[in-house]
C-alpha cells in the first residue's frame, strides 16, 4: 500500500510537470535578499553575496577535580556586510544550565548553577565595563563602537563556568576522568543577509548555526590527561611522549590500525610528558565550531585512508574510549568504512577534513571532526549511530546550513546517509531509522510541512520533519533521477555552496540546475505542502 501511494505521488507530480511547473514560495525576508542581490533564483549565490567571519584565539584551563573551565578568548571579527554594526550578539551556551534560564530539555537539579561568569571585556585592546553587556539566558548583546562595512573589530573576553555533571546535553562530564566539552566559549552569532542577527535562543532541542571561522586553541589540563579536539594537534612532541607521537604519525600514513594509547601505557604513566600540567595546541581553519574532549584513562585506536585519489590526501580516523566498553572496539572500523563510503560511493565526495575522532561519551552528537557517542552493545545500532554522526561532516559542517531553523537540511542528509551506508558496512542490516515514527504521524494533524521552521516544532513533528521525511524526499529524487544524475546535481550543490550558508530555496534551485530538470513540482509537494 505504501509503495502504491509513493508511486501515485510521483506519477501525479510527473503529470503535473508536463502541464505547468509551480513556483516555489519565497518568504518576504528571502525575497528582500534576492532584491538586494545576495541571493538568486538560479541556485547560485547572488552577485552581492557576503558572510561574516572571525578568528578565535582560545586559552583554556580545565580542572577536572572541580569541573571549572577558565578561559580567555581573543576574537578578530570581520564585518563583510554592507551594514554598520553598533552591537555584537553572542551565544553563551553554558547558560543553558543557568538558574532561571529558559530551556525545553530537562536538567538535573545539581547542574543548575550560575552559568557563565563574564570577568572582563576589552574592545580593540581597551577595557570596557562588563556590566554593559546585556545577558538573557544564552544570549548576550555587547554595545560596540560603530563597525563599518569591511572593517574588523577585536574583542577579548575572560570568563569561567562550571561544567555540567549529570545532565549531558551534548557536552559535560562523561565519568570521572572523562569529559566532552563543547560550546564552551562566548561565540559571536551569525549575522546574515536574510535574518540579520541570529536571535534564536538555545533551548536544548534545536541545534546550531555558526559562521566559518579560524581557531587556535591552547588547552591546559592536568598531568596524565590527553586532549582530542577539532583541528590538528600542533605540539605533539611537547605534550605526549615520543612513542605516542611516533604511533600517531604511523597511523596517519598507513591503512593499518595502530594502538596509539594502550592500557599498559596508562598503567605505566607513559602517555603525557611528566609535568603538573600540559598545554595542548590545536588549529583549525574555516570550520563552524571548535570542541574538545579529554581523559586520563581512555585508550586510543587510530588508522587512516586515502579519501582523495587524485591528490593522495588521507584522513585519520580515531576511536577514543574506555577499554571496559567492549562494543567500542569495532567503532574505528565502522567510522573508517563510513568515511570510505562517503568518499567513494555516497555522496562520492572526498572527505573534507584531516581527521575524524569518535569519543566514548554519553550522547549521539556530531561536531566538526569530532563525535560524542554513547556505547551501544547492539551491532546494528552501533553501526547506524556511527555512520549517522560521521555523515554530518558534510551536512551541516562542510555546507554551513542553519541547523537551528532548518534541521532537515542536515539531519535529513545524515538519515539518508545512514540508510545507504549501513548496508554497505553490513549487508545483513536493513536500516529503517525514523520510518516507524513517520508511520505513526503520517496523515495526522502532527504531519506538518517540512518547511515549518524547526524552531516552531517539538516532540514527534520535530523528529519526523528533521529526519525521516526529508530523507525520504531525497531518496525519492535519487530514485527519480537515477544515481548518476542525482550525484551530478548533489555535487553541483556541494561545489556551489560549500563554506557558505545555503537556504532551502538555494538548495532546491541548485539541485534543479545541477540536474538540468525542474523539480519544483516535487519540492513543493513534499517539502512545502
Amino acid at each position: 500500500m505504501k509503495s502504491i501511494l509513493i508511486l501515485a505521488l510521483l506519477n501525479l507530480g510527473f503529470l503535473f510537470s508536463l502541464n505547468a511547473q509551480p513556483t516555489l514560495p519565497v518568504p518576504r525576508n528571502v525575497q528582500a535578499a534576492i532584491d538586494n542581490g545576495t541571493r538568486s533564483l538560479s541556485g547560485q549565490p547572488g552577485k552581492s553575496y557576503w558572510q561574516n567571519a572571525a578568528v578565535y584565539d582560545l586559552h583554556i584551563n580545565f580542572t577536572p577535580a572541580t569541573r571549572v573551565i577558565s578561559g580567555k578568548v581573543d576574537i578578530a571579527y570581520r564585518n563583510n556586510s554592507p551594514d554598520t554594526l553598533d552591537q555584537l550578539h553572542f551565544k553563551l551556551y553554558p547558560n543553558f544550565y543557568q538558574k532561571g534560564a529558559p530551556r525545553m530539555s530537562p536538567i538535573k537539579p545539581g547542574d543548575v548553577g550560575e552559568g557563565m561568569t563574564i570577568e572582563t571585556i576589552a574592545i580593540n585592546q581597551e577595557t570596557v565595563d562588563a556590566g554593559k553587556a546585556r545577558i538573557s539566558g544564552t544570549e548576550m548583546r555587547l554595545p560596540i563602537p560603530q563597525l563599518l562595512p569591511h572593517q574588523e573589530i577585536q574583542v577579548t573576553i575572560e570568563y569561567n563556568y562550571k561544567l555540567n555533571k549529570d545532565s549531558h546535553q551534548r557536552t559535560g562530564e562523561v565519568a570521572p576522568g572523562a569529559y566532552f566539552i563543547a560550546y564552551f566559549f562566548p561565540r559571536i552569532t551569525v549575522y546574515d543577509d536574510v535574518d540579520g542577527w541570529n536571535r534564536n535562543r538555545y533551548l536544548g532541542t534545536q541545534e546550531f548555526y555558526n559562521d566559518f571561522c579560524d581557531f587556535k586553541a591552547e588547552i591546559t589540563v592536568p598531568n596524565g590527561y590527553v586532549v582530542w579536539a577539532t583541528g590538528n594537534l600542533t605540539n605533539c612532541d611537547e605534550v605526549l611522549t615520543a612513542p605516542i607521537c611516533q604511533r600517531l604519525k604511523l597511523a596517519e600514513s598507513g591503512d593499518e590500525t595502530v594502538q596509539v594509547i594502550e592500557e599498559s601505557d596508562i598503567e605505566e604513566r607513559s602517555v603525557t610528558k611528566d609535568r603538573p600540567a600540559n598545554t595542548f595546541r590545536y588549529e583549525a581553519k574555516n570550520v563552524v565550531d571548535f570542541v574538545f574532549a579529554t581523559s586520563n584513562h581512555y585508550i586510543w585506536q587510530s588508522s587512516s585512508l586515502v579519501v582523495d585519489p587524485q591528490t593522495g590526501r588521507r584522513t585519520r580516523v580515531d576511536a577514543v574510549f574506555n577499554p571496559k566498553h567492549k562494543d567500542y572496539y569495532r567503532v574505528l572500523g565502522d567510522a573508517k568504512a563510513t568515511i570510505e563510503a562517503m568518499s567513494y560511493r555516497f555522496p562520492k565526495w572526498p572527505f573534507p577534513y584531516p581527521h575524524e575522532t569518535v569519543f566514548d561519551g554519553l550522547d549521539q552528537m556530531e561536531y566538526p571532526m569530532m563525535v560524542n557517542d554513547v556505547p551501544i552493545e547492539d551491532v546494528a545500532e552501533s553501526i547506524e549511530l556511527t555512520d549517522h554522526e560521521v555523515f554530518h561532516t558534510m551536512f551541516p559542517f562542510y555546507m554551513g546550513t542553519n541547523e537551528t531553523k532548518y534541521g532537515w537540511m542536515d539531519e535529513g542528509w545524515a538519515t539518508i546517509g545512514e540508510w545507504l551506508i549501513t548496508p554497505m558496512i553490513d549487508s545483513s542490516i536493513v536500516d529503517l531509522y525514523g520510518v516507524a515514527g513517520y508511520e505513526q504521524s503520517a496523515g495526522t494533524e502532527l504531519d506538518l510541512p517540512i518547511m515549518t521552521p524547526t524552531t516552531q516544532l517539538s516532540g514527534l513533528p520535530l523528529f519526523t520533519n528533521s529526519y525521516p521525511k526529508p530523507a525520504m524526499g531525497y531518496l525519492f529524487v535519487k530514485d527519480l533521477l537515477g544515481d548518476e544524475l542525482f550525484t551530478k546535481a548533489l555535487h553541483h550543490y556541494i561545489e556551489t555552496w560549500r563554506g557558505k550558508h545555503p537556504l532551502p530555496l538555494d538548495f532546491f534551485n541548485c539541485m534543479n540546475a545541477g540536474a538540468g530538470r525542474n523539480l519544483n513540482w516535487f519540492w513543493k509537494a513534499w517539502f512545502y505542502d
